[in-house]
C-alpha cells in the first residue's frame, strides 16, 4: 500500500506540472515582447525604445518644430529624432497609433480637430520651452488700411472662438471641402458675421491675397475670412498656402494683403522680430491656443522629462 501511495502522488504531480505547463504558453509572447492583446505600453520596455526615440513632426517651417528641437536639447533627450512631414502625416500616423493602442508621440498644437476625435493630453513643459497659451493675430500688410479700407476693417474686426474653429476643422475632417465648411459655418452664425463686416462698405471686384499655412486650423480661418471678403464685400480673394516663413515674408514685402495666422507669442516670435517693423498687427483673432507634445492619453508619461526614462 505505502508503494501504491506514492505512485499515485507521483502522477498528481506530474499532471499538475503539464496543466501547469499548458497553461503558461496559451498565449505566446508577441514579437515586441508583449503578451498577447497587451499594448506595447506594458511591454516593459523604457518607453524611449517603445517610441523609437523618435517624435512625430509637421513640416519644418513650422514654429512649434523650433520649439520641439529646443525641447530636446534642454531635456537631454540624446539620441531623439524629430521627423520631418506634415500636418497630414502627422494626423496619420497618430490615427493608426491609436487604432493599433500603440505608443506615439507627436507636436500638437489647439485648436485642433483630433482633440475632439480622440482623447489626448498634453505632456508637462516644466521648463517652459513651448511658452504659455498664445494667440493667433490677424496681421496686414503696411498701407493696406488705406489701399483697401473695407477689407482692412473686417480683417480688423475679425474675431472667434476656439469652439467655432473647431466646427470648422472637424466638418473638413469629416470630408467636406474647405470652402464649404467655411460657406456653411457662415451662413448659420450672421449675427456673428454682421460685427465683423459692419462698417466696411462693398467692394466689387478688388482683388486680395491672404497668406496662410496649411494647419487645418489655418485651414479653417482663412477660408472662412475668404468667404465673408467674397460674398457680403464683393472682394476676389486668393488664398496662398506656404509655409510660415515666406507667410511673414509675404506680408512684410506687401505681395501678401494679409494673414489671420499669426501665432504670437510663442510659435511665430523669430518671425514676428524679424518683421514686426513693417507690418500691421490688427490684434488677436482668437485666444486660448496652445503648442506642445501631445500623446494618447492611455500612455502613462506625464512629462516631457518621462521621455529619458
Amino acid at each position: 500500500m505505502p508503494n501504491r501511495n506514492w505512485t499515485h502522488m507521483v502522477l498528481a504531480v506530474l499532471t499538475a506540472t503539464a496543466v501547469l505547463a499548458g497553461c503558461s504558453n496559451a498565449q505566446p509572447p508577441a514579437a515586441d515582447g508583449t503578451s498577447s492583446g497587451a499594448s506595447s505600453e506594458g511591454s516593459g520596455k523604457p518607453v524611449a525604445e517603445q517610441l523609437k526615440h523618435e517624435i512625430i513632426g509637421i513640416d519644418p517651417g513650422a514654429g512649434i518644430m523650433k520649439s520641439t528641437s529646443q525641447a530636446i536639447e534642454a531635456y537631454g533627450l540624446e539620441g531623439w529624432k524629430l521627423v520631418e512631414g506634415s500636418g497630414a502625416a502627422m494626423a496619420a500616423a497618430l490615427d493608426k497609433a491609436i487604432k493599433d493602442k500603440k505608443p506615439i508621440v507627436v507636436t500638437g498644437w489647439t485648436p485642433h480637430w483630433m482633440f475632439a476625435k480622440y482623447d489626448l493630453k498634453y505632456l508637462q513643459d516644466p521648463k517652459g520651452v513651448y511658452g504659455g497659451d498664445e494667440q493667433i493675430h490677424t496681421i496686414a500688410r503696411k498701407g493696406l488700411k488705406d489701399d483697401e479700407p473695407s477689407a482692412y476693417r473686417v480683417l480688423d474686426q475679425f474675431e472667434w472662438t476656439p469652439d467655432d474653429m473647431a466646427e470648422v476643422m472637424v466638418a473638413i475632417q469629416d470630408g467636406q471641402k474647405p470652402e464649404d465648411a467655411a460657406k456653411a459655418w457662415v451662413d448659420s452664425h450672421p449675427d456673428q458675421v454682421a460685427k465683423w463686416i459692419e462698417g466696411a462698405e462693398k467692394a466689387d471686384g478688388h482683388k486680395l491675397k491672404l497668406g496662410y499655412v496649411a494647419w487645418d486650423s489655418e485651414i479653417a480661418s482663412t477660408n472662412v475670412v475668404k468667404y465673408v471678403l467674397e460674398s457680403k464685400l464683393g472682394y476676389t480673394v486668393t488664398a496662398l498656402q506656404v509655409e510660415a516663413g515666406p507667410m511673414w515674408a509675404g506680408v512684410a514685402s506687401g505681395d501678401t494683403d494679409a494673414m489671420v495666422a499669426g501665432w504670437l507669442p510663442t510659435t511665430h516670435a523669430d518671425y514676428w522680430n524679424e518683421y514686426k517693423d513693417k507690418v500691421d498687427d490688427l490684434g488677436a483673432n482668437l485666444d486660448g491656443t496652445r503648442t506642445g507634445l501631445v500623446v494618447p492619453a492611455y500612455m502613462t508619461i506625464d512629462s516631457i522629462e518621462d521621455l529619458k526614462n
